[in-house]
């Protein structure tokens, strides 16, 4: 698949792009190469292909999840200026 040079300036058009001439052809040339390379690989026999979701095939260590710290929720709203049901209260920033 090729572009035109109008369907470039559609796609700069779209991008928000403004192009020169100049550039029209070196994208459209460009744009165009690359639809090629992509019509070659959709091409390729990748039926006996497992998918995968990640190119290295290694796994994340985990750390148990384990509690290691004391709740001390009580004694932060001891000393926070305004508390109701647990929560902190703040000022309004947003006008409604």
């Amino acid at each position: 698949m090729s572009l035109t040079t109008t369907d470039v300036k559609k796609i700069a058009h779209l991008a928000r792009l403004n192009l020169s001439e100049t550039d029209l052809t070196t994208y459209t040339e460009q744009l165009s190469t690359i639809l090629e390379f992509v019509e070659q690989m959709s091409g390729a026999n990748t039926d006996h292909i497992e998918p995968i979701a990640h190119a290295v095939d290694v796994s994340q260590p985990l750390r148990p999840d384990v509690v290691t710290e004391i709740n001390e929720r009580d004694a932060f709203q001891a000393i926070a200026p305004q508390v109701e049901a647990g929560l902190y209260l703040v000022p309004q920033v947003i006008e409604g």
